[in-house]
């Protein structure tokens, strides 16, 4: 069963604060994958999860956990959190 327009409308509007960093998280990923060139699959090879899971993330609608957005740090080498974020 589809959602219609104006439930994806009301879910962005709803999310809009997640959702951009979620956005800004994935394109973070696919310049770092990119630069690295791995694949989606070789990533969750790296994270210990499913290729669906890592193309579900590069859609920037996912809502991530502590534990995924570290998983992604430590297999791309990158910081998506910073010192300010975990110490407040």
């Amino acid at each position: 069963m589809s959602i219609s327009w104006r439930e994806e409308a009301e879910y962005r509007i709803a999310n809009k604060s997640w959702l951009r960093y979620s956005q800004k998280i994935a394109m973070q990923m696919l310049d770092k994958m990119k630069q690295l060139k791995i694949t989606q699959k070789q990533l969750a090879e790296k994270m210990n999860c499913s290729q669906q899971y890592i193309s579900k993330i590069l859609k920037g609608k996912e809502n991530l956990s502590l534990e995924t957005l570290t998983k992604i740090e430590n297999a791309l080498d990158i910081q998506i959190l910073t010192p300010e974020t975990v110490s407040a």
